[in-house]
């Protein structure tokens, strides 16, 4: 099968779980009490944009988590970082240094602005002290409604964390199907996305929030997977 067959089919079988769960959720609606698998793999979809094909909603970035040996990390721990702060001294914000998602939509908005100046040490270390945070706060909330708007569909896949683990393999695969970085560009986004002001090339080319696979040959046997994994979902 041809690239473009091998993304029409992703996309059906991402169509059959969400009709499986209920429908896409979005940041800005859920909790830590909802019934969220340990672990997993999550989709997000771009709000405003379509495949050239018909009405499905593109897919915007691809994650998952845990996959260091070792690592205890939740799915849920995953999203409400890329979600933000609900209460608290940065209430609508978050901490883009503990999420490369919202690093990468703040750099983007600051260098489709031109707020450099404003944000001298955006995405600076791995952490930050309250003053530099609070100096950050407005352009945190800024990327808390843009990300907590996206909708998004995960599937739980609970495998141990490893970096050949079912979820790493499932998340480099679709990355790498996706990615139009250096190939004919398939679903292409539009001159709106945020995206194409990112500082990285592989995000603007790729038309992913994604960096990592971007440049890579996928193998089509992950749909497979993928498909098998769909079916063993249970239904909300």
């Amino acid at each position: 099968m041809t690239r473009r067959e091998d993304i029409t089919r992703l996309y059906e079988l991402l169509g059959e779980l969400e009709q499986t769960v209920g429908g896409k959720q979005k940041l800005k609606d859920c909790t830590g009490y909802m019934d969220w698998p340990d672990r997993g793999v999550y989709f997000f979809f771009a709000s405003d944009e379509h495949r050239d094909a018909g009405d499905q909603l593109r897919i915007t970035r691809i994650g998952t988590h845990a996959v260091s040996e070792g690592s205890s990390t939740s799915l849920w721990d995953r999203l409400r970082t890329h979600r933000g702060a609900k209460r608290g001294t940065y209430e609508g914000g978050g901490n883009h240094r503990g999420s490369v998602f919202r690093k990468r939509v703040g750099e983007a908005f600051v260098e489709r602005a031109s707020l450099n100046d404003e944000y001298p040490h955006w995405g600076e270390g791995s952490s930050a002290k309250r003053e530099r945070r609070l100096d950050e706060l407005e352009m945190e909330r800024r990327v808390s409604d843009y990300l907590r708007d996206l909708p998004f569909l995960w599937l739980n896949v609970d495998d141990e964390p490893s970096a050949e683990s079912q979820r790493a393999y499932i998340e480099r695969n679709t990355i790498a199907l996706l990615s139009n970085y250096q190939r004919e560009a398939v679903d292409a986004r539009s001159d709106d996305w945020l995206g194409h002001h990112s500082r990285s090339k592989e995000i603007r080319e790729s038309g992913l929030w994604n960096v990592n696979h971007v440049d890579e040959d996928y193998d089509p046997d992950f749909l497979d997977l993928l498909r098998d994994q769909i079916e063993e979902t249970s239904p909300v």
